[in-house]
């Protein structure tokens, strides 16, 4: 039992070292102003946002990064599922495309490329991926 509980807390820190460091990276993409770098990452839903109903409808809701840095999230819902259940405080991954902003940028492509010409993206919350 004790080296469950030992295997459990370590795999618990290492997964949150790996958040850190991708959070890292994004901040990185921050501080230089970069943008097209595909990122991985999570945090936690600070705000929920109105769609994006010109063009393509996009999702949108703030993250906040372990950093603390916050990133815009702007999930193309005519290619790939909304997430419905999503609430403040929930946490979400993704992996996407960051661009650079002076707000802290946005994290887009987190669904599939119809016409494969572009990385495939992701969210996923409570267990479900939405691609």
């Amino acid at each position: 039992m004790r080296k469950l509980f030992t295997s459990i807390i370590v795999v618990f820190v290492l997964l949150q070292s790996i958040s850190l460091v991708q959070a890292a990276s994004i901040k990185s993409a921050y501080e230089n102003h970069q943008s097209d770098v595909q990122v991985r990452g999570s945090g936690i839903v600070i705000r929920i946002l109105n769609d994006d109903n010109k063009g393509s409808r996009h999702q949108k809701f703030i993250l906040k990064l372990p950093s603390g840095q916050t990133v815009l999230i702007a999930h193309n819902i005519d290619l790939a599922p909304r997430i419905n259940a999503i609430s403040k405080g929930d946490q979400v991954q993704f992996y996407g495309e960051y661009e650079w902003n002076k707000k802290g940028g946005v994290v887009h492509w987190t669904h599939h490329d119809p016409q494969s010409r572009h990385v495939d993206g992701w969210l996923k919350h409570n267990g479900s991926t939405y691609q």
